[in-house]
């Protein structure tokens, strides 16, 4: 994210703030959460749509954590559209289901400042105090970060969340890089299914007076063989087909399908 200079956009994140800072859509979703009630897809999309139009969003985002099913995919969708903001890439990271458990069981969040720490992978270091409180962390753990509650997680993605990979691979956004391994390889794997986004190209506009009428234009033209003819229609429909996929992207790093051995992120590019 700092490399990109794109924010990451949490759902949980967003429904904490909103909670914290009392706005409408924090009360309505503090009342669902305080009754035991998932908060509704139209709360969170409220506040997704809230968010980009933050002006640090403007250039590119990172959804984290959304969408989880496809009711949320295609509500999440028709929002991007909206707003003009359509994903460019899809990321699922590829995980084995032990190694996810262990890492989501190993997860430690300092109560101070916020931190996330891991007791296998990124311990915090006694040498480091807290940026909140300037003393060491105090790690806590999450209740839903057991391994009871992990595996019934991963259970929920097979139901739920697996089928996103073919909508967005249908979409032609889905890239998929292996996830388990070193912290700097990963992160070179994830840069370049990225960058590797293709992007749409502006069309070529005519300067005033210099358009022909196309009947005229038409008489005036050569004839092409068949073969011709095939080669240059099937070149308009290839740069066709990648414009629109360009445009139907839910552009990067959400983390989307996530769980199982499998965790996802949208992109949306700058």
């Amino acid at each position: 994210m700092q490399r990109e200079h794109i924010p990451q956009i949490s759902t949980g994140d967003l429904l904490r703030a909103a909670v914290a800072c009392g706005s409408e859509l924090g009360r309505k979703a503090k009342a669902a959460m305080d009754g035991g009630r998932l908060v509704e897809d139209a709360l969170v999309l409220g506040m997704i749509r809230e968010r980009l139009r933050k002006p640090d969003a403007r250039g590119g985002f990172i959804l984290d954590g959304f969408p989880r099913n496809l009711a949320q995919a295609q509500a999440l969708e028709r929002l991007l559209k909206t707003l003009r903001q359509p994903l460019d890439a899809v990321v699922q990271l590829e995980v084995e289901y032990p190694e996810l458990v262990r890492r989501i069981s190993g997860r430690r969040t300092c109560a101070d400042c916020g931190r996330v720490f891991n007791v296998s992978t990124s311990p915090a270091q006694s040498s480091e105090p807290c940026a909140g409180s300037g003393a060491p962390h105090r790690l806590i753990q999450r209740p839903d970060d057991n391994e009871a509650t992990v595996s019934e997680r991963l259970r929920v993605y097979e139901e739920k969340t697996r089928p996103l990979i073919e909508f967005y691979r249908e979409r032609g956004l889905l890239r998929v890089i292996q996830a388990q391994g070193e912290v700097e390889e990963v992160t070179e794997r994830l840069e370049q299914a990225l960058h590797a986004v293709p992007r749409a190209r502006a069309p070529l506009r005519r300067a005033p007076g210099k358009a022909k009428p196309r009947r005229a234009a038409a008489r005036r033209a050569p004839k092409r063989s068949a073969a011709a003819k095939r080669k240059r229609t099937g070149r308009v429909m290839r740069t066709a087909a990648a414009a629109a996929v360009t445009r139907a992207a839910t552009r990067r790093v959400r983390r989307g399908p996530r769980g199982g051995s499998r965790r996802g992120g949208a992109r949306r590019g700058r």
